[in-house]
């Protein structure tokens, strides 16, 4: 890689993330039911009707997980703490979900790895997707419920806590486009998705700063959009496109408010009172986690629905998601964020990675396009710090091959390989380039 670790200011972390659902295990150690599981077992939802039932087994796996990280030399690891196996109808304390997370949080310690905890990563208790998930408002509080179960056990030795991540994905992706559970494609339930899961993380948050919890954030995806052509039509589909994915969430967590392109779609369908939320959405963070993947081109097309907006992948090389390969993005977003939006609020780039269809050959997987694409893309992240985005870390998403949601375990992302029968753990040719590029 065309990077090492002095490149980076002193206290640079890196790391890698994972969530809880892709890969712990869900059907051990008394989860509850989430909404993915529903979902997979509905048809087309998800490749081959695949779930996280099994997944990496985490559960009983953790500390050989945990040692990848550690041997690779790295600074910290980004987990997620699934509320349906804390409380498996959504409401319920499981105390044997208390005890695993409390284990993991110990191991990683162990290891000299700073725990980066983030509440929620879309496992949603199926109990509370029941009565109507994050289109009810009273999801929002049984989340802050949550957050104290959690921060109670686990609070006192992670390093930092994000409340929600991806929010996009939670709202609309799920909500409008219905690719993730609970897959809906309906504008009044976004509507209410988009303004209730930012709801959920100002009440989180409270819940956190009553307990005096420090380096608490959240971590919003951004994908980078450009006008298909000079147009005036595509240049009106850019700006629309931006307001929902990006401009939506980080709008409301620093200026209080939402974008005026986005609410002329959703606004007739938003929650009584959503205006009175906003104080509470916008209260201060301590770190912003930025994810970060690819970059499309739009184009107005009246003939659909609003937002009125077709799209498609930019024209350079693709991951196996199909996904450009863009690095600019990168280090655009953390530019534009430090500029427009946070000023000197430390970052983190929270995910960036990419799939490939890797195989075992010999013994060993080699992905050189992977090994390319995280060195790029650490010197976009090298090149935000130089022109004063306050870039604390990057974590690769992820460490594992994974179930990747709507995908099932068909796309792979982790340095590390896992076959899905043995569950045999191989790491990649990138994560041995990661771990001498960052040897101290």
């Amino acid at each position: 890689m065309d990077f090492k670790r002095s490149n980076f200011p002193t206290g640079f972390l890196f790391g890698a993330a994972t969530a809880a659902y892709q890969i712990e295990g869900h059907k051990f150690g008394g989860a509850g039911l989430t909404h993915w599981d529903t979902f997979a077992a509905g048809p087309g939802n998800v490749v081959r009707a695949e779930d996280g039932a099994v997944a990496c087994d985490h559960f009983h796996r953790f500390a050989e997980d945990l040692n990848l990280l550690k041997d690779a030399g790295m600074d910290a690891y980004r987990f997620s703490t699934s509320w349906a196996r804390v409380m498996p109808d959504g409401r319920t304390v499981n105390p044997a979900g208390l005890d695993f997370y409390d284990r993991l949080v110990d191991a990683m310690l162990d290891r000299g790895l700073k725990p980066f905890q983030t509440l929620y990563h879309w496992e949603l208790p199926a109990a509370l997707a029941d009565k109507g998930g994050w289109v009810n408002r009273d999801t929002c509080e049984y989340f802050g419920d949550f957050t104290d179960a959690i921060t109670d056990r686990i609070g006192d030795r992670v390093a930092a806590i994000s409340t929600i991540n991806e929010p996009w994905c939670v709202a609309y992706l799920s909500h409008f486009l219905g690719h993730h559970a609970p897959g809906l494609k309906d504008i009044r339930a976004t509507a209410r998705a988009m303004h209730h899961i930012m709801l959920a993380h100002g009440i989180s948050l409270s819940r956190l700063r009553a307990k005096d919890m420090k380096n608490c954030g959240i971590v919003l995806n951004f994908d980078h959009t450009d006008p298909a052509d000079d147009s005036s039509g595509a240049i009106l589909a850019a700006k629309r496109t931006d307001a929902i994915f990006n401009r939506w969430f980080i709008e409301a967590i620093s200026q209080g408010c939402y974008p005026q392109e986005a609410l002329e779609g959703f606004e007739p369908h938003m929650p009584d009172g959503w205006q009175d939320d906003m104080d509470l959405i916008s209260q201060p963070i301590d770190y912003l986690g930025v994810n970060y993947y690819t970059r499309h081109t739009v184009k107005t097309d009246e003939t659909t629905v609003w937002p009125h907006v077709q799209g498609e992948e930019g024209p350079g090389e693709k991951t196996q998601m199909g996904w450009e390969i863009f690095p600019d993005g990168l280090h655009g977003f953390l530019t534009r964020l430090s500029r427009d939006y946070v000023g000197d609020l430390p970052l983190y780039v929270t995910e960036n990675g990419m799939a490939w269809d890797d195989k075992i050959e010999n013994g060993a997987v080699y992905d050189p396009v992977r090994l390319k694409f995280v060195s790029d893309h650490v010197l976009a992240t090298k090149q935000a710090i130089a022109d004063g985005a306050n870039v604390q870390g990057f974590f690769y998403w992820s460490l594992l091959d994974n179930y990747e949601w709507a995908f099932g375990y068909e796309k792979r992302f982790g340095m590390v390989h896992v076959d899905f029968d043995t569950l045999k753990r191989t790491p990649k040719a990138s994560y041995h380039a990661l771990k001498s590029a960052i040897a101290r």
